[in-house]
């Protein structure tokens, strides 16, 4: 038999092709609708506090700004006790659709929302619930979808898939960035003021419409749907989380450390770097320009850190793109507090590569490390509880720290020291799901 005729024999039928790929574009454009909506809100923090808080005291305002986010994010671990479990119950793909849903209604109400100067203090109080909303339905979004990715393959691309899964998560504040920086740039500065800002919140509609297409029309996974019969016929009163939390918390621990220093990284990417070069001097629409190329790059690292991880095993990006972090994330805030653009654009560009590049085998980590019956429970708290504990928080951190000491270096240091904590998890206490197909595969 020649090459070929393996090819041929091991070829999957075109219609399985396009069922997984349809799978894999359902997962990815709520990945695209979450981070856009989380990223737009990073992106306008500057706009949001002079919109929705009182004026008069900047750092006060901004501060309320991030506070709030932090407070919507407080609530992610709740709302994956709840959501997280149904997902394992009810079906992976019915919790996809809620949470784009309610995602999308979130942010479209910040659109919608009347300033404080119409109808004060109930502006921040309204603001608030809505990022409640958006909090709410991406507490499970991620990981239940990068879920649904891996139930869905039969090949051995585990931190591949991963990758792509990552790389999705640049295109929502990739699109966020742009349909900022084109309505800034091309509104007068009054009319962006008065209305204009709505423009970019309002955009979640259309988009969440199209998810919600897709996802309506894929197949639920296969795992799920022989986890669903056998719990039929069994009658077994059906307990994941308890379950999760009672026998995984040691897995879950490992999975939180392993991404301590790229959950800060990812939301000083999203939701600080914009507001860091505006207080450094930058203009607005050169700092959405920087932010704009981090995202455009995004998607490179993940892809190619997810087939490294494959091929060569998890350890050696995490420990490779971690310790460039502790050695880097000081010289990156000095950098955009230089007063150089470029210096301080190749600072935010080379931030964020190292940022996805470590992003695939932690994916894997969050979601894999789990059994089936529990996968959607364990994953959904672990993530969320380092999203929140340590990602949510760093905005806000961030501020404090600059208005304490004037220089964005010293929370460079404080980040640099959970990269540390990270790279020690990753030497010696690496979850084994993160290679388990690259295992199986060299044993075959």
């Amino acid at each position: 038999m020649t090459d070929n005729d393996i090819r041929e024999t091991t070829r999957e039928p075109a219609g399985d092709v396009r069922s997984r790929r349809k799978v894999l574009l359902s997962a990815m454009l709520g990945n695209v609708v979450e981070y856009y909506d989380f990223g737009l809100y990073g992106t306008l923090a500057v706009i949001i506090s002079r919109q929705f808080f009182p004026t008069g005291n900047s750092v006060a305002a901004l501060l309320s700004t991030y506070a709030g986010l932090v407070l919507s994010y407080a609530l992610r671990p709740v709302a994956a006790m709840v959501l997280g479990p149904l997902a394992d119950i009810k079906g992976r793909r019915w919790v996809l659709l809620f949470t784009i849903a309610v995602m999308s209604v979130g942010t479209a109400g910040i659109g919608l929302l009347p300033t404080y100067a119409a109808i004060g203090i109930a502006a921040p109080v309204i603001l608030l619930l809505c990022r409640m909303l958006q909090g709410v339905g991406a507490s499970v979004e991620y990981t239940t979808a990068a879920n649904f990715i891996f139930e869905h393959e039969r090949g051995n691309r585990r931190n591949y898939l991963a990758g792509l899964s990552v790389a999705s998560t640049s295109v929502g504040p990739l699109l966020a960035t742009l349909v900022s920086y084109l309505v800034i740039s091309l509104m007068p500065a009054q009319a962006f003021n008065d209305w204009g800002w709505r423009i970019p919140f309002l955009l979640a509609i259309p988009m969440a419409l199209i998810g919600i297409y897709i996802r309506r029309h894929v197949e639920e996974t296969p795992q799920f749907q022989e986890l669903a019969a056998a719990a039929e016929r069994t009658k077994v009163k059906q307990t994941p989380f308890r379950t999760a939390v009672r026998d995984h918390w040691g897995a879950m621990l490992r999975a939180i450390g392993l991404g301590a220093g790229q959950r800060i990284g990812s939301f000083v990417i999203q939701a600080y770097f914009v507001t860091a070069m505006v207080k450094a001097g930058f203009a607005e629409n050169n700092a959405l320009l920087a932010s704009l190329l981090t995202y455009a790059i995004g998607p490179i690292p993940a892809i190619w850190g997810g087939k490294l991880a494959d091929r060569y095993g998890a350890r050696i990006p995490l420990v490779v793109g971690y310790g460039l972090f502790v050695v880097l994330t000081v010289p990156t805030f000095l950098a955009i507090g230089s007063g150089s653009l470029a210096l301080a654009v190749v600072a935010v560009v080379a931030f964020t590569f190292i940022n996805n590049f470590v992003g695939a085998p932690l994916t894997t980590a969050y979601v894999m490390s789990f059994p089936a019956e529990v996968r959607a429970s364990a994953s959904a708290l672990n993530y969320n509880i380092g999203t929140t504990a340590l990602g949510s928080t760093a905005g806000l951190v961030a501020v404090w720290l600059f208005d304490l000491t004037g220089t964005n270096a010293t929370f460079g240091w404080y980040m640099t020291g959970f990269c540390v904590l990270s790279i020690l998890v990753a030497l010696f206490a690496m979850p084994a799901a993160v290679d388990e197909q690259r295992r199986k595969a060299r044993t075959a």
